[in-house]
């Protein structure tokens, strides 16, 4: 082949890469979650892939990361680059709000139920036969009962469980200072605070340390059905405390990377019935009346109020019990 001829067919072929439509590489999301919900999103990211690859024929990944709520929260805050977040109170969605508008501030209303696709409780795990009676929240004041739960100062497990607790005393009548009293002695019987709610699991599911977990419903039904071989039974409070874990897109995150579209269907499939009944599988109980229905037999009727109704809009309770010097602060110091 003379010289010229092969430059030539070289620079065509150059050319042809110059205007040839680019392989576009694979779509990923992440999405930066609490502890408890590793096993959940397991499950829903490759099933998230399925029926968006059949809806609009895009391949997305979606990876996932865990940890206490609070620290999740803050990572994100400090650049962890979630495309979406699952957590488990909307104070730390909120904290994305105001520190620099990386969630935008009408999330709640950007999907269904304030954008809390399922819920969940504060129950308790014990272990089997109940062997301390432990039926109600005055149970977990007794002297020389072991109540293990995280630290509600970064997780959010940690805080419902003390804000179920207080709230317990306010519901029945109780004063202030009647739940104030009654959370100190709970909490001079917790032996240590872990991290996050799943760290508190395998306190007392593994190191065998305390006589109650105090955890979220679907937590506790998923060990004690699945992973505690008769060693445990859920036992539910005579009242208790909503925890529907929200959700939100990070706009900063995805403006920055062109996956707006693909995080909110990642959100919306969380409310689609294939996305509900894997909620239901994972003893979340889903917002679909026809997969709750479905699934009756892992959720029986519990009697429960909402932060926002019995004890104040959740930026007060967050400031005036966990923030640096609040209630809990004091009743740590002192117990």
């Amino acid at each position: 082949m003379k010289p010229r001829l092969r430059s030539l067919i070289a620079a065509a072929g150059f050319a042809a890469l110059l205007i040839a439509p680019a392989v576009q590489a694979q779509t990923t999301l992440l999405n930066v979650s609490y502890d408890v919900t590793r096993e959940l999103y397991k499950d829903i990211n490759p099933a998230f892939t399925t029926w968006y690859k059949a809806k609009t024929g895009k391949e997305v990944t979606v990876n996932q990361s865990h940890g206490g709520s609070s620290k999740q929260a803050l990572s994100v805050a400090a650049g962890l680059e979630a495309d979406v977040i699952t957590m488990n109170q909307s104070t730390d969605i909120d904290i994305l709000v105001d520190r620099g508008g990386l969630v935008a501030a009408d999330w709640r209303k950007r999907f269904p139920h304030d954008a809390t696709p399922y819920t969940t409780y504060s129950v308790f795990l014990v272990r089997k036969g109940n062997p301390k009676g432990i039926k109600d929240w005055n149970d977990l004041a007794r002297p020389g009962l072991a109540v293990i739960v995280p630290n509600p100062k970064t997780s959010g497990n940690g805080r419902y469980t003390y804000l179920a607790a207080w709230g317990s005393v306010i519901a029945k009548g109780g004063s202030e200072a009647d739940a104030r009293d009654f959370v100190t002695k709970v909490f001079r019987n917790v032996p240590v605070l872990d991290g996050g709610g799943r760290g508190a699991t395998t306190t007392f599911t593994q190191r065998d340390l305390g006589d109650v977990l105090v955890t979220f419903e679907n937590e506790a039904a998923q060990i004690a059905r699945e992973l505690g071989e008769g060693k445990f039974d859920v036992v539910y409070p005579s009242i208790t405390i909503d925890a529907s874990p929200p959700v939100a897109v990070v706009e900063t995150v995805v403006a920055k990377r062109g996956t707006a579209a693909e995080a909110k269907a990642y959100l919306d499939f969380l409310y689609a019935d294939e996305g509900q009944k894997i909620i239901a599988k994972h003893f979340f109980r889903p917002r679909s009346e026809a997969v709750l229905k479905a699934n009756a037999d892992r959720f029986p009727p519990i009697k429960a109020f909402y932060v926002e109704q019995l004890l104040g809009n959740w930026a007060d309770v967050q400031k005036k019990h966990f923030a640096d010097g609040g209630i809990y602060d004091q009743i740590v110091v002192n117990r």
